[in-house]
């Protein structure tokens, strides 16, 4: 059994961190707002008509919802589960070519497995072409799952509501009572409970905790929070023309009838919908409760045509039901959140209710939560709770560029608006994100125990680097300077391609699960689908990868025409739980010492990476960590360049690659290492 370390995420879908604070993000509604520069075929420009998203009716898409659901039972039995096991379907994403990928939730016995969500990829003609699901574990090792709990319910909800009282709860009995599931999303199925707290956070935040209870031992598995035609006059993006009712109410009835509340420093319920004689909104201050509704109106509005007119959704759900949007929460609150509860996006004022955080690309990172919650769930803790996190503020990024308002044009900068830090500065960059002093700018082992808020670093370090480049650029008069941490430069593809390629992916590649490795092997697939696996696109994906340490170069990972490449070809089967295994390089040949960006080629297949530690160990017997163990690395296969500084030994000697698998129940082997001088 994997052992399960305690991980706690702020609000799912807050936009900042508890001590930083702002939230998920999710739909909104509909107003004529201006459409700006960047159009689906701006977007998709170069990418194969076939593989891109059609633009589907609420209605189409329903239809397909309904001819997946018919056939899911032959869809179960041609995948292989087993007689208890049973498919829901969640969403349909269509390709122009036909393609259709299906999202499934599995339940065994009737009971939801989390963590065994996939998605099928079938032809026009019916035929499945790909599945990719949250979990590697087969069929036969669900069907041996014991359904019967050791453990009461009541010690579950227990557990649960001293976890939620350590955030700030004061409540006295679940939200949710325990319901029995079967939890896999970190690898071996088994038994468990799921219990769901409510409650205030400290901050004011609202909480929704989910604990997971180990049904057996009564153990805690893991922990996650679920929180992701008139005139206005707006604090940070000017006048604009806003979608209302005939009624003069803040109901934008060309885009799903959102809706703008006011809960007039509240903290639950609806509030009051805006609503006046005129059709005249706000006065462009905070001291006017209107404005901030202006602004949050606006967001809705600009995010749910970026979705519909570039990528064909209709909608955060694809439904074309709008979500609704609650300004002036609470006193001072300093953040905006997501709650997929309510389905609504909720915005607080900021330090001294002056500074609502209501800005557009804040709205459109709440609003895309609600994408993510429709499409992949990604699990908001862990590596998924960071690619979660950069997937709002990614797409919050094309939304600013694609509005193209004058008054808050578009950048690579997220929160730039609203004054967070009370010195003009940014919540977030993205072309170097550890700039705002905590996010991550490279992926490394142990990135899945940091904030989301920060471990989403590196993809949103990736986006940059696939969209500008590396390198120092001016672009809307901002100033950028992206490193790589190969120290090789990467060109970029443009950000409409970039955002088009996160999309897919986020739709039709990625799951519950997913983590950075993931991630790469989901927006390689993208890729090559929408423009061919040896276009420029493609290989600009692997370089941006490999610029935030994670995966090799398109070209290998070495200095095109520089460096003595020493490889070991031969292969090491590595033991199922057992002794560290080596392969050998014997360098020869190389003046002095190692360099100090050693690079360090690994090719390894293996059910479960998350289970394997991986060492190189240098002549004289140093040795240089590569990779931790993880519960959280869900992924198969180690298939990556690493960069170490060994400059402080001599390079001549026979170098080891040491891996060794320090759980059970998967196996794998050595295909080749190699070393670049």
């Amino acid at each position: 059994m994997r052992s399960t370390p305690s991980r706690r995420a702020t609000a799912t879908g807050a936009l900042i961190a508890a001590a930083a604070l702002l939230a998920v993000g999710v739909q909104t509604g509909a107003a004529t707002a201006t459409p700006g520069t960047t159009t689906a075929a701006a977007a998709t420009a170069g990418a194969k008509h076939g593989a891109l998203a059609k633009q589907l009716t609420p209605s189409q898409r329903a239809e397909l919802i309904r001819d997946a659901d018919a056939t899911k039972a032959a869809t179960a039995k041609e995948l292989g589960l087993g007689s208890q096991e049973k498919l829901v379907v969640r969403d349909v994403v269509q390709d122009n070519d036909g393609t259709t990928h299906t999202r499934y939730e599995r339940t065994l016995a009737g009971l939801p497995v989390l963590g065994g969500d996939l998605v099928v990829e079938a032809s026009k003609a019916g035929a499945t072409e790909s599945v990719t699901k949250a979990s590697s574990v087969s069929s036969n090792t669900l069907k041996a799952v014991d359904t019967k709990a050791d453990v009461a319910p009541a010690a579950a909800e227990k557990q649960a509501l001293g976890l939620a009282r350590a955030d700030g709860s004061k409540k006295t009995e679940a939200d949710r009572a325990p319901r029995k599931v079967i939890w896999m999303a970190q690898g071996k199925p088994q038994l468990a409970y799921e219990t769901v707290v409510g409650g205030l956070q400290e901050d004011g935040t609202p909480n929704e905790l989910h604990v997971i209870t180990d049904a057996t031992t009564g153990a805690k598995l893991y922990e996650w929070q679920a929180i992701e035609n008139g005139v206005g006059n707006t604090e940070y993006s000017g006048q604009v023309t806003l979608g209302t009712a005939p009624s003069y109410t803040l109901t934008d009835t060309g885009r799903g009838n959102h809706k703008t509340y006011n809960l007039n420093h509240g903290s639950s319920g609806t509030g009051t919908l805006f609503s006046k004689t005129t059709d005249v909104w706000g006065d462009g201050t905070a001291q006017n409760a209107e404005t901030a509704a202006a602004d949050a109106h606006y967001g809705a509005a600009e995010t749910w045509d970026y979705y519909k007119n570039v990528h064909g959704r209709t909608g955060i759900r694809g439904d074309g039901v709008g979500a609704y949007s609650r300004v002036h929460y609470g006193n001072n609150y300093v953040n905006a959140f997501w709650d997929d509860s309510c389905f609504c996006m909720t915005y607080g004022d900021g330090s001294g209710n002056a500074h609502p955080l209501t800005a557009l690309d804040v709205a459109a990172h709440e609003m895309t939560h609600g994408v993510t919650a429709a499409t992949a769930k990604l699990v908001y803790s862990g590596e998924s709770g960071g690619l979660n996190e950069a997937t709002s503020d990614i797409m919050a990024t094309a939304v600013e560029f694609y509005a193209n308002n004058p008054s808050d044009p578009g950048d690579y900068l997220i929160g730039e608006k609203i004054d967070i830090n009370g010195d003009g500065t940014p919540l977030r960059y993205m072309d170097k994100p550890s700039k705002d002093g905590a996010s991550k700018d490279a992926w490394y082992s142990g990135i899945g125990n940091v904030d989301v808020h920060y471990s989403s670093g590196p993809a949103n370090h990736f986006f940059y680097l696939l969209s500008e480049g590396s390198g120092a650029k001016v672009i809307n008069g901002v100033s950028y300077n992206s490193p790589t941490s190969d120290g090789l430069p990467v060109t970029g593809i443009g950000r409409d391609k970039a955002a088009a390629i996160w999309f897919k992916a986020l739709t039709t590649k990625f799951t519950s699960t997913t983590n950075y490795a993931s991630a790469r092997t989901g927006t390689l697939a993208a890729a090559g689908e929408l423009y061919g696996t040896t276009s420029t696109e493609y290989k600009a994906v692997a370089d941006a990868w490999a610029g935030i340490n994670v995966g090799a170069r398109s070209d290998g990972g070495t200095d095109p025409g520089t460096g003595t490449v020493f490889e070991s070809s031969t292969p090491v089967a590595i033991p199922d739980h057992g002794a560290a295994v080596t392969s050998s390089v014997n360098v020869t040949g190389v003046t002095g010492n190692a360099p100090s960006a050693l690079k360090v080629g690994v090719d390894i297949t293996h059910s479960w990476r998350g289970d394997l530690v991986i060492d190189l160990v240098a002549p004289n017997g140093t040795t240089y960590r590569l990779k931790n163990s993880s519960i959280s690395d869900s992924a198969a296969n180690v298939q990556t360049t690493y960069t170490v500084n060994a400059s402080a030994v001599a390079a001549n000697g026979t170098w080891k690659l040491k891996v060794q698998d320090v759980y059970s129940g998967d196996t794998g082997k050595i295909n080749s290492f190699k070393l670049t001088f």
